[in-house]
Parts: structure tokens; C-alpha cells; sequence
């Protein structure tokens, strides 16, 4: 990949605190229509498979439509902030919904042989064209990245309050935590709809990887807070504790907490946090 990302295009810590609590963001429009145009001549027959643990230069030679959208400063400042240098090419795969089907995907999590919990790979889905409510949007379930769950199970709910319908310009990519509960919807158009996705595994930690000028910006906490209308209301304060030991990991803080949560069942007399 390209040399360190300027500053200003890595993500702020208010920015990574929401993606913790919300498990994506979205970048609308940021890829030129040439690009998207390469992308869209390239996406109908298909982009060669690549082996696992592949270099991005190695997976994407210059002048391939996948290594110019990467390297793009606001998409390549967001994926060295979230995995940093050099990540990895998991896999990477050609999504088309096809013109008025008559289905829909399943809500799913990828990949969760994956029982990883403080750390996270990501996945970029690239939209090289419009993306309207009834092209078959990305569908997205907010701040389900962190409910652990068999890679199907979710397929059992329809239509959870606060679910992401993702409608977006042109160009746009997002980013979401790998665990993230996501689906295609029906595509009831007259036009065939292309998604370009790619896994990137870390190979650094990942602890304060992103521009932390803000780290103690009263917004971090709150983004943190955030709160979605699928959460059971007892079970949100799991959704808070799980929240915060990411971003202990995250910023290499041990004390961070929301209410104490932590706190109360890692510091008890006799109980280390090792332990808990």
C-alpha cells in the first residue's frame, strides 16, 4: 500500500468510538467516476481470487480499480486507523443482485469460526454505483458486531427496530467490524447492483493506530453510550461492558469504564482481572 496516510485523514477518536458502538461507517462518494467506471467494466465477469494472508500490493497491482479506491486518502486514512499498516487480504468476493429477484439474503455475521473479542478485522464494500432503497440495499443491524452469535442465527429476524438500510451516491465504500449482523436485500429494480468486498486481517496491534489528538473529548463517552431500540433494555449494559473492554484494548487503557461497569466485576476482593 501507499506511504502513512496524512494526519488529517486518519479518524479522530470520536469517530472510532462510534464505530465501537455502531460496528461501521461509511464513506459516500469518495471514489472518482472513472474509477467506478473501471470497477463496474471489471465486477460483472468476476476479479480472480487471491490466496489468504495476501499483501494488498501483491493482491492489486497499480492501475487495478481495488488498489486506487484503497488508496484513496479518506479510505486509506480509515482502514490505517482501524487495522493499520500493511493489513492483509483475507479473502475478497464479487456481491451482484441481479434486476426484480424475488429474494433476499438472510441476516447473517461473517466468519465466525472467528471468536476473537478485542480485536476485529474489517471488511470494505465498495458501491461503484448508485445504491437507491429499492436497488437491494446492504442492510445493517447497528451495534450488533459485539452480540456473539452462530454465523446464521440472525437469518431467524426480520426487520429489527433501528436496523441501516445502506443508500448511498456512487462511489461510496464501508467499513464494518467483521462480527457486524448485515444482509442484501431484493434488489426491485430494472438494474443489476455490484458490491466489491474485501477482508483485511491486522497485522499490527491494533491500539492507537488513529490521529488521538481528541482521546479525552467528553463526545468519545457519549458515542460510547450509545444506545440502539433492538436492545433489550437488560441486556444493553452488556452491550455497554463489551463496548468498553474493546476500547480498553483499543487504547491501551486498562481503567477506562462506563458506570463502573468493569470496574464492579474485575476488582472485586479476591478476583483479579486476569481472572474475569
Amino acid at each position: 500500500m501507499a506511504g502513512r496516510p496524512a494526519r488529517e485523514h486518519l479518524l479522530t477518536s470520536v469517530q472510532m468510538a462510534r464505530f465501537v458502538a455502531h460496528g461501521y461507517l461509511c464513506l459516500d462518494g469518495v471514489v472518482p467516476q472513472d474509477i467506478n467506471a473501471q470497477a463496474l467494466d471489471m465486477l460483472p465477469t468476476g476479479v480472480p481470487a487471491v490466496p489468504y494472508a495476501t499483501p494488498v500490493d501483491e493482491a492489486y497491482p497499480e492501475g487495478h480499480f481495488a488498489r486506487d479506491v484503497i488508496e484513496l486518502p479518506a479510505v486509506a486514512g480509515a482502514l490505517r486507523s482501524l487495522v493499520g499498516p500493511d493489513p492483509m487480504v483475507d479473502y475478497h468476493t464479487v456481491h451482484i443482485r441481479p434486476p426484480e429477484e424475488e429474494h433476499a439474503q438472510a441476516l447473517h455475521a461473517d466468519g465466525m469460526i472467528d471468536v476473537r473479542r478485542d480485536t476485529f478485522d474489517i471488511q470494505l464494500m465498495y458501491y461503484p454505483s448508485e445504491v437507491t432503497l429499492d436497488a437491494g440495499t446492504t442492510l445493517l443491524v447497528p451495534g450488533s458486531h459485539l452480540r456473539r452469535t452462530n454465523e446464521s442465527d440472525p437469518g431467524r429476524y426480520q426487520n429489527l427496530r433501528g436496523q441501516h438500510r445502506l443508500v448511498c451516491s456512487a462511489g461510496s465504500v464501508a467499513l464494518l467490524d467483521h462480527r457486524l449482523w448485515h444482509c442484501g436485500r431484493r434488489n426491485d429494480t430494472a438494474t443489476t447492483r455490484h458490491m466489491f468486498k474485501i477482508r483485511f486481517n491486522p497485522t499490527v496491534p491494533q491500539v492507537r493506530l488513529w490521529n488521538t489528538d481528541d482521546l479525552d473529548d467528553p463526545a468519545v463517552v457519549e458515542e460510547l453510550r450509545t444506545g440502539f431500540p433492538w436492545y433489550e433494555q437488560a441486556t444493553r449494559r452488556l452491550e455497554h461492558v463489551n463496548r468498553i473492554r474493546l476500547w480498553r484494548a483499543m487504547t491501551g487503557d486498562p481503567d477506562f469504564d462506563l458506570n463502573r461497569l468493569l470496574t464492579r466485576v474485575t476488582k472485586r476482593p479476591g478476583r483479579t482481572a486476569a481472572r474475569a
